[in-house]
């Protein structure tokens, strides 16, 4: 999809804080994050949304997330992760999870770019 800014992002047309990336998905700091660690797989091939995702796709997306959870949850001294996908009222009409640690009690203290290098 031309205008869809996760596939510039994917395509490498848009900088991003990529802090996993493989064949299939892309994992990037959010660049407005609810709380510290805030970080999106996002599939590289491009689905509408949560509907239209391959189950192969989708597989794949939560494998990623269970691995990148445990890694946010270390590195940043989290007790836990939510993870949400939204649908119907998404900027970016492109399926996409969105990972959030202790989103239950969140908090903001560290700048995107610090949240970074601790995770890339």
């Amino acid at each position: 999809m031309n205008d869809c800014i996760f596939c510039k992002i994917i395509k490498g047309e848009i900088p991003s804080k990529k802090i996993y990336e493989d064949d299939k998905v892309i994992a990037i700091m959010d660049i407005n994050p609810v709380v510290d660690g805030h970080v999106l797989v996002i599939p590289k091939e491009h689905f509408e949304n949560f509907y239209e995702i391959s189950d192969e796709a989708l597989s794949h997306v939560y494998k990623v997330a269970r691995i990148l959870s445990k890694d946010i949850i270390s590195k940043l001294n989290k007790t836990g992760i939510t993870l949400q996908v939204n649908y119907g009222y998404n900027l970016v009409n492109h399926f996409h999870l969105h990972l959030l640690p202790d989103f239950e009690t969140p908090v903001k203290e560290m700048e995107v770019d610090k949240v970074y290098e601790l995770l890339k």
